[in-house]
């Protein structure tokens, strides 16, 4: 499959990650109901600026490891389609709490570089993060497209699909901040958000090598 038709279903895949409810959504969701859109939006950008960062760490790491081993391969698939399945079992664990996953407890920072810095740091430290740029980012680059380039091109893709889709959550919320303050929202978004991660994880161990 050429690199063009990629893009769509990554595209896809990355908006269905990024709705997953977890750090960066609590983050991102605590900065608009208690900061104001601005400072929610410096947040979104630094969290952007995260996946960046993970993407090419991915790249200048695995060019090498995909080339020359193919257990690497199959460890890197099978890790990452376990965790993406213990966060879709967590989050339907979360079901049985009035709200679901979706918690936006805590205070917010409300100077631009500090919620920018916010929303960097939450996503460098954000195993999903990590997991997705290492275990399945590497695995859709096509064959004969040069690993480290393909792996970064796709990682910012996500980055502009994850911009977008906080940015209109952050615009969203910060109008209609009383219909997320409902559990049946909440947890709606919890279960949908369960399933989106279990079908990641099969797409991960079903993939092959490149």
């Amino acid at each position: 499959m050429s690199l063009v038709r990629i893009l769509p279903v990554f595209a896809l895949t990355a908006l269905v990650l990024a709705m997953v409810p977890g750090q960066g959504m609590a983050m991102v969701l605590r900065q608009t109901l208690t900061g104001g859109a601005r400072c929610a939006m410096a947040s979104v950008a630094g969290n952007s600026s995260g996946l960046l960062v993970w993407g090419v760490a991915s790249s200048v790491g695995l060019s090498q490891v995909f080339a020359h081993s193919l257990v690497a391969y199959d460890v890197l698939k099978v890790a990452g389609a376990g965790y993406l399945a213990y966060l879709s079992v967590r989050t339907l664990v979360s079901l049985r709490h009035t709200t679901g996953a979706f918690h936006t407890d805590g205070a917010a920072t409300t100077r631009t570089l500090a919620a920018y810095r916010l929303g960097l740091i939450t996503n460098l430290t954000n195993v999903k993060a990590a997991v997705f740029a290492v275990a399945f980012i590497p695995q859709l680059v096509p064959r004969g497209y040069p690993v480290g380039p393909g792996v970064v091109l796709l990682a910012l893709v996500q980055a502009l699909v994850s911009l977008g889709w906080y940015s209109s959550l952050v615009a969203t919320v910060d109008r209609a901040a009383s219909a997320l303050d409902r559990p049946s929202v909440r947890r709606a978004l919890t279960a949908i958000s369960a399933a989106g991660l279990l079908v990641l994880a099969i797409v991960v161990l079903s993939s092959s090598p490149r």
